[in-house]
């Protein structure tokens, strides 16, 4: 279905569902594809961009909203649509092309011998993941995330030390809308794509979850917390906010 940006009492009458995808029509006749989507937690109505499947998400707090959503995005849509055309090429992980692996270039090859993924030095480093070229993407991820996992692993419980608080374990996974998570009983969860960021950003990422053992919330108690695991938490987390989007276009 095709919305035009100006025809809101059209939008609003419609019967609109979670999880469907309307098409708005931007400035100069552009067709932007918004998905709609309930979530509990939001407060107000958002728009929030999904990088890989180069779409729009109207988030609505309650099912109730979902029209109001889509209208929302409608009032935006020229906006989404600037957004949608300036984000970065999907990066795919195949034969030949070039990632980014703790913050570096890396090439993959499917040159090597037996069927473990192995990082090797050099200029580029190279990333060897010899078997079928059809499951090529689905064995980095799963290097990728081994490699998250250790490198968060030892991150975390170096910051944990530091603030004197325990977590209940970690997982990896592949978030669209945060970096990270951690809950009450504390179980930290972070994006496996920080392992494409340097060093410093995963870092960063890992004393905000930490910092949260402390404080469930964005006080100035909590961002003290926060400074004492990572001084310049301030810089990366700007690093995080430029280039988030390429970590989210890489892979499919």
């Amino acid at each position: 279905m095709v919305l035009a940006a100006c025809d809101l009492t059209g939008v609003v009458s419609m019967r609109l569902n979670n999880g469907q995808t309307v098409t708005l029509r931007a400035a100069g006749g552009h067709r932007v594809k918004v998905r709609l989507e309930v979530n509990a937690k939001a407060r107000r109505l958002i728009i929030r961009l999904d990088e890989r499947r180069r779409e729009a998400v109207a988030v609505a707090p309650t099912s109730r909203q979902i029209d109001a959503a889509a209208a929302f995005a409608a009032e935006r849509v020229d906006w989404i649509s600037s957004r949608l055309q300036h984000l970065p090429e999907v990066t795919l992980f195949e034969d030949g092309q070039t990632i980014k692996y703790r913050g570096e270039d890396c090439l993959i090859s499917l040159d090597g011998e037996g069927r473990t993924a192995r990082i090797h030095a050099g200029e580029p480093r190279i990333l060897s993941v010899p078997g079928d070229p059809e499951t090529t993407e689905a064995r980095v991820v799963r290097f990728m995330k081994k490699q998250a996992k250790a490198d968060l692993t030892k991150t975390v419980t170096r910051h944990c030390e530091t603030l004197r608080v325990s977590f209940k374990g970690i997982s990896v996974k592949d978030t669209r809308s945060r970096w990270g998570s951690c809950t009450a009983d504390g179980q930290l969860a972070f994006s496996w794509r920080l392992i494409m960021a340097p060093p410093a950003v995963l870092d960063y990422v890992a004393a905000h979850e930490c910092a949260h053992l402390k404080e469930m919330n964005h006080s100035a108690k909590f961002w003290a917390h926060v400074a004492r695991c990572c001084p310049d938490w301030q810089r990366q987390r700007a690093w995080l906010r430029l280039h988030g989007t390429e970590l989210q276009a890489a892979g499919e």
